[in-house]
């Protein structure tokens, strides 16, 4: 289960931080993120991997599906630590880097393929659980 720190007295929901990410002690090996997706296919970050290779190559479909796939992954692992749909999701943790990486890159995917609700959707939910994700995987674009 991932540690959760208590909530202000005004009512905010703790931070969630998830469980070590099977994927992050191989992703600087070189590892292929095909391999990766299939090997850890609950693994956000191999899917947010995925997504980030398809958008670089301008395969903007694809990279929505990968991304989607990575974002749904990472809901379930929010939920077995204790998320409830809102409340800090710190970047600043490195295991929910791939959850808000997807996040990330399905906002991304989202606005190219024109989907402009979902992509409003996605920013609004990335700022909301992390502003420093938002900062860094949004703003620059």
């Amino acid at each position: 289960m991932g540690a959760m720190t208590h909530g202000s007295l005004l009512g905010e929901p703790p931070e969630t931080e998830l469980p070590e990410d099977p994927v992050a002690g191989i992703v600087d090996t070189g590892a292929d993120p095909t391999e990766l997706a299939r090997q850890h296919p609950a693994s956000s970050l191999a899917w947010a991997l995925l997504a980030e290779r398809a958008l670089a190559a301008e395969a903007d479909v694809e990279a929505y599906a990968f991304a989607r796939t990575g974002y749904h992954r990472g809901l379930d692992a929010l939920r077995r630590s204790g998320w409830r749909g809102h409340g800090p999701v710190p970047w600043s943790h490195q295991p929910n880097r791939g959850f808000l990486r997807a996040l990330g890159a399905l906002a991304i995917a989202a606005q190219r393929i024109d989907d402009a609700d979902e992509a409003h959707r996605c920013q609004e939910l990335l700022r909301e659980s992390s502003p420093e994700a938002y900062a860094v995987l949004i703003e620059p674009s």
